[in-house]
């Protein structure tokens, strides 16, 4: 098997998980997995429903974000945001999805930029291993245009493994490979299901 059609294998799994968990609503959310040395990339394509497996679910892109090879598919609107995160790093993937809870947290933590989690053994899935570890998730605005939220977006890229909140859009994900930045999305989502759960409840038992 070839690198790229390993790496379309990869990419199809990941897709296929988070399709399960139905974390694909309306055609949204993004993934890209990157080919070594080349600087291309295979990124999702534009509008396609992502809970279907087919042959033309992702396309090969440049370092720039314009298809490789001759196609009608386009690539994601958010390919911008990918081009950033690998020309900054030593990613080899970025994820982005948008879940109801993801929208949540983004919105009750909107207006401090940014949400924090401690004290959670989860957090270990983000590479943070040290006892009593701090996750920051930043939180940003959901500008329209895609050049200027990657603008802002670009500020936050600071290793080759993060995480950035868009302020009711949805949440953006990079590792060093699929599995890392899977078990990153997984945490996050993780955390934010937490948080919402306990306010849940500690607003249930005030009532009480």
């Amino acid at each position: 098997m070839s690198e790229l059609a390993a790496l379309w294998s990869e990419l199809a799994d990941i897709k296929d998980e988070l399709a399960g968990r139905d974390w694909f609503m309306g055609t949204s959310g993004n993934l890209s997995i990157k080919v070594a040395q080349s600087g291309n990339f295979l990124i999702t394509a534009s509008g396609k429903d992502k809970r279907k497996k087919t042959n033309e679910d992702f396309l090969l892109v440049d370092a720039n974000g314009n298809p490789a090879e001759e196609t009608y598919l386009r690539p994601s609107a958010e390919t911008l945001l990918h081009t950033e995160i690998y020309s900054r790093t030593a990613a080899g993937s970025v994820l982005h999805i948008h879940t109801v809870e993801n929208n949540v947290i983004s919105e009750l933590f909107g207006d401090a930029g940014k949400v924090v989690f401690k004290g959670h053994e989860i957090i270990k899935a983000t590479g943070r291993w040290e006892e009593d570890a701090e996750l920051v998730v930043p939180i940003i605005y959901n500008h329209a245009d895609i050049p200027t939220l990657t603008d802002e977006f670009s500020h936050h890229i600071h290793d080759d493994a993060g995480a950035v909140l868009i302020r009711n859009h949805g949440i953006t994900v990079w590792g060093k490979t699929g599995l890392e930045a899977k078990k990153i999305l997984e945490a996050c989502e993780f955390l934010f299901q937490y948080t919402l759960v306990l306010n849940q409840q500690k607003a249930f038992t005030t009532k009480v």
